[in-house]
C-alpha cells in the first residue's frame, strides 16, 4: 500500500479480519494436499501439484495485502469525525425521509449491507463533507440528494 495510512471503520475491519481467517484456513487445507514425496508421479499429478502451488501463491499474496491493510489502518488510528473519509461512519437522510447509517469503505463487501464504497456515486458525493451538508449525486435512478446528519457511529455514544 502506498501513501499515508488510511483509517478503516469497524465493519470493514471485521470483514477483512473474517476474510483473512477464511484465507488462512483455505491456505492450510491447500498446503496439506501438497505432496512431499520424492516420487515424480505422472504428468497429471505434476500438473495438479503445480496448480495447488499457484493457488498457494495467490492465497499468500491476498493474505499479505489484507495483513498490510489492517496494519496500515491501525497506524492511521480511528476515522475522522470532522469530515467524511474512508472508514467514516455517516448518518444520512435521503429526500424521501429515510435515515441510514452507512460506512464509507474502500472496497465492496457482499455481506455488509451498510458499506458504501468510496468510488460509488454516493461515496464520492459524501467524501470531504461535514455534518449539516446536503449534496446531490447521480444515482442509478437519476439525480438524488442526501443530507449528512452526523459522523461517527451512533452506537458509540451508548
Amino acid at each position: 500500500m502506498t501513501g499515508e495510512p488510511r483509517p478503516i471503520g469497524g465493519e470493514a475491519r471485521r470483514a477483512l479480519e473474517q476474510e483473512l481467517a477464511d484465507l488462512r484456513a483455505e491456505r492450510a487445507t491447500v498446503a496439506a494436499t501438497l505432496g512431499d514425496s520424492d516420487s515424480p508421479g505422472d504428468a497429471a499429478d505434476q500438473a495438479d501439484e503445480l496448480q495447488r502451488a499457484n493457488q498457494l501463491e495467490r492465497l499468500d499474496a491476498r493474505i499479505t495485502r489484507i495483513t498490510e491493510r489492517l496494519r496500515e489502518s491501525a497506524d492511521a488510528g480511528p476515522p475522522s469525525t470532522d469530515a467524511v473519509g474512508v472508514g467514516s461512519t455517516v448518518t444520512v437522510r435521503f429526500t424521501d425521509g429515510t435515515v441510514e447509517t452507512v460506512q464509507i469503505s474502500e472496497m465492496a463487501e457482499g455481506r455488509a449491507q451498510t458499506l458504501v464504497t468510496a468510488d460509488s456515486p454516493l461515496g464520492r458525493a459524501l467524501l470531504g463533507r461535514r455534518a449539516g451538508d446536503t449534496v446531490e449525486y447521480d444515482a442509478p435512478g437519476g439525480r438524488s440528494t442526501v443530507s449528512v446528519l452526523s459522523l461517527g457511529d451512533p452506537r458509540e455514544g451508548t
